[in-house]
């Protein structure tokens, strides 16, 4: 069972940066892949960033360019560096981590809130 403990959420004007972090309790943390999803309201979860096992990152065309995922093996802890924020950035933000080898290893921190204002 892995946990995923997120922070760094709030409210920010358009134009600023947030960085949220994503802790996991995962003892194998470099075996899964991890990625930021998103759900605004009535709107459906999508992807938003995704680090394949520190080789490789992929990002929505939404966010490409102004948002950056990075993970520290040590801490155990992916990062989603948000910058150029817009109001449709505004959602709930949820970490995510998924074994590379067994999918059903799937799991999902309780989310976080970031609100960007016009």
């Amino acid at each position: 069972q892995v946990q995923l403990v997120e922070s760094g959420g709030g409210l920010v004007q358009a134009g600023g940066s947030l960085r949220l972090s994503c802790a996991a309790s995962a003892p194998t943390f470099s075996n899964y892949h991890m990625g930021w999803f998103r759900q605004a309201p009535g709107k459906e979860r999508e992807l938003v960033a995704r680090d394949w096992k520190g080789v490789a990152t992929t990002y929505s065309d939404a966010v490409k360019g102004r948002f950056t995922i990075s993970r520290d093996i040590a801490k155990k802890t992916v990062y989603l560096q948000m910058n150029s924020l817009k109001p449709e950035d505004t959602a709930v933000y949820y970490c995510n981590a998924r074994h590379f080898i067994d999918p059903r290893m799937d799991y999902w921190g309780q989310g976080t809130q970031v609100t960007v204002s016009s």
